[in-house]
């Protein structure tokens, strides 16, 4: 088989594929006479078909097949060849003129860049830190008991506070007009929560049972719902009963409720720190995982295949229709979503993939079966029945390939914080959860 690699423009090639005509007309034959044997037609017992009815009735389709089976074959061959790193799939069509007895093809695809990677010794990569205080394991511990918390009816002149359950009845009407959503009774909701809008827990805090009131709030421009989004409503509200909320003790018995070996408040603390250290050093490896990722592409010089961006375009917005589906939007998957809207994700994507796949390469940075082993068993660490857990990964290749890449990735993160310049930044506990 004679082949020619022509390079167009960057990524772009161009292989023209020659074919034996009697290679295929040869392969057909093979595949009619193997259909003949278990082909059923009315009219001949089964097996029995002639040759040449076969032939009028799947010659098309098997040829069709085998022109496209054998010419895949021969692209791969040729590819592997050449050593060329195809990405995607390349667009084949037969050529006009070839030589009798032969059939030609062009076959227009990319390659894989080369990717350079600057030395890592210039970059600079900001590696942050925490640590679990006293305080973070007091604060864990209040959101623990308000989980516990029980509640009793305040008497009928207390006025609501905050932490207080209140029952109530409301409408809400805008231009005078009750809007969806606006109305409800014996609504519950916990006083200095957030649960509600602002405007609304400062009218019903100091409320009394059995009172009433009209008053103004204006909805936010970025309400969840759209309807109402920044116009102003005038809500009438009744509280009909308040409790207080009571917390339970910070004693053995809270500790045991938790289940907590160790059923001390000793034991119930150190529990908590044990769990909170996990979370933080998980948290504090994704944010120096994305620094490290950032400095890795800035330090590296590449072409992107457009090939892979489109495919990775599709996947992003079959993910985004399948999210609206699991809104409830109705119609989801005819719903248009312009490619451009998710290319710079695309394109990030996929410029991070090959420049770590380069990295992991040219460093032997592979994941190791002992770092898988070891990974897993972090993740079980926290579960009631590890081992289970454990199971559960190891029974399933599509979770095993999940587990090898994020091992990966902390393969390269340590790599590159080992060459990079390093700033360490400490931050406190609320920063790196997310919370005020």
């Amino acid at each position: 088989m004679a082949v020619t690699v022509e390079t167009l423009e960057k990524l772009e090639r161009k292989m023209t594929l020659t074919l034996p005509l009697n290679t295929i007309q040869s392969e057909v034959d093979s595949r009619l006479k193997k259909l003949a044997r278990t082909v059923k037609m009315d009219g001949f017992r089964p097996g029995k078909v002639p040759m040449s009815v076969v032939a009028q009735r799947y010659g098309y389709s098997v040829h069709y097949e085998v022109m496209n089976d054998k010419v895949g074959e021969a692209f791969a061959s040729a590819a592997n060849e050449a050593k060329l790193r195809v990405a995607g799939q390349p667009r084949i069509s037969e050529k006009e003129g070839a030589p009798e007895g032969e059939l030609t093809f062009d076959a227009l695809f990319e390659v894989y860049p080369e990717v350079q990677i600057a030395d890592l010794a210039t970059a600079e990569v900001e590696k942050v830190t925490a640590e679990v205080s006293d305080a973070a394991i007091d604060k864990t511990i209040d959101i623990l008991r308000k989980q516990r918390r029980t509640f009793a009816q305040r008497a009928a002149d207390a006025p609501a506070q905050d932490g207080d359950r209140a029952t109530i009845d409301f409408e809400g009407k805008i231009d005078g007009e009750t809007f969806a959503g606006g109305k409800a009774e014996d609504f519950q909701f916990i006083v200095g929560d957030g649960q509600m809008l602002k405007e609304f827990e400062d009218a019903v805090r100091g409320m009394k049972s059995g009172e009433s009131k009209t008053f103004p709030l204006s909805f936010p421009e970025d309400y969840h719902g759209k309807d109402v989004a920044g116009k102003q409503a005038d809500f009438l509200v009744t509280v009909k009963k308040i409790e207080a909320a009571h917390l339970p003790e910070v004693n053995e018995a809270l500790a045991k409720s938790l289940g907590i070996a160790d059923s001390t408040v000793e034991g119930l603390r150190a529990d908590i720190k044990k769990n909170l250290e996990r979370e933080v050093k998980f948290r504090l490896l994704a944010r120096n995982k994305n620094a490290v990722m950032d400095a890795l592409v800035a330090n590296a010089e590449l072409d992107l295949p457009n090939s892979s961006v489109q495919a990775e375009l599709e996947r992003l917005v079959e993910g985004a229709r399948a999210d609206l589906k699991q809104r409830g939007i109705k119609d989801a998957d005819k719903a248009p979503i312009p490619d451009d809207i998710f290319r710079p994700q695309a394109e990030k994507r996929v410029r991070l993939g090959l420049v770590v796949a380069a990295l992991v390469r040219a460093n032997e940075l592979q994941a190791k079966p002992e770092q898988l082993k070891a990974h897993i068993e972090e993740l079980a660490a926290s579960y009631e029945k590890p081992q289970d857990v454990v199971r559960w990964y190891l029974g399933d290749n599509s979770r095993m390939a999940e587990v090898e890449g994020v091992v990966i990735e902390n393969n390269v993160t340590d790599f590159v914080l080992g060459k990079a310049k390093v700033t360490e930044k400490a931050i406190s506990f609320d920063e790196l959860m997310g919370q005020n």
